[in-house]
């Protein structure tokens, strides 16, 4: 889609769709900027992505902690001279129905999912602005219209996308564009953590439930990381330069 030269900051980039998502803007010619906290995964993707022939560089941020996120932000401008696009995919499960949610489980998911989101986006966009252009994606999903026992998580990416329809009204006449991907089930790590939860959220056998999912999709399968990233790199693309405000529903289904 032709993202030669162009830098990309990628919350929650060293694994999952993050890490997918880089590589895939990597082929087309990306330059990579990885935030996230697992800095132990950082030597594996950044090799592949120095692989692919572009320049690739990783911060260990906590998106809860707004000095640290602006100190991150402003390396990557002055190592890279510009950010184009922002992709916030950092994401968390702490998955628990009502009566037993402690509050915790719900600051720490909607610190990171959303607040988290806001806070990069906050620090990120001013270098957008001064250069008239800017990409910026957030990670929704389809639990966004509700899921059993992850109400926090479910608050979170309908936030999420409440926050893509008004930053695309605030930022659209400064050049940026504000979209949101919304998956279904995808196979990815989280799935893992999802699995291990599965009894917190009522579910006895969670390959079951899967399966039926599979079943009941038209497609008969379970979203991959590709999937998702592909939807992320047209909405950071140049031929999603009229797309603006809009959240893309990744499900298999219609």
């Amino acid at each position: 889609m032709g993202f030669y030269e162009k830098v990309a900051i990628i919350t929650g980039g060293a694994r999952g769709i993050g890490a997918e998502t880089a590589i895939q803007l990597a082929k087309d010619g990306a330059n990579i900027a990885i935030f996230d906290i697992q800095d132990e995964l950082f030597e594996g993707i950044l090799s592949k992505l120095r692989n692919l022939g572009v320049t690739a560089q990783a911060w260990k941020v906590d998106i809860t902690q707004k000095e640290n996120i602006q100190q991150a932000v402003q390396e990557v401008y002055d190592t890279f001279g510009k950010i184009d696009i922002l992709i916030n995919s950092a994401g968390v499960l702490k998955d628990n129905l009502l009566p037993n949610l402690e509050e915790d489980e719900w600051d720490f998911v909607l610190d990171v999912n959303l607040k988290g989101a806001y806070l990069v986006t906050q620090a990120v966009h001013p270098y957008m602005v001064k250069q008239g252009f800017g990409r910026i994606i957030f990670i929704s999903s389809q639990a966004a219209l509700g899921a059993k026992g992850r109400v926090n998580y479910s608050a979170a990416k309908a936030g999420i996308q409440g926050m893509t329809r008004t930053l695309a009204i605030e930022l659209g006449p400064k050049g940026i564009t504000v979209n949101a991907v919304a998956p279904g089930f995808v196979d990815t790590e989280m799935s893992l953590v999802s699995a291990a939860s599965a009894s917190k959220r009522g579910i006895s056998n969670f390959e079951k439930v899967k399966e039926q999912l599979v079943q009941s999709n038209p497609i008969r399968r379970t979203g991959t990381p590709e999937d998702i990233a592909h939807a992320i790199l047209f909405f950071a693309s140049d031929k999603a330069g009229y797309v603006n405000g809009q959240v893309l529903y990744v499900t298999g289904a219609p």
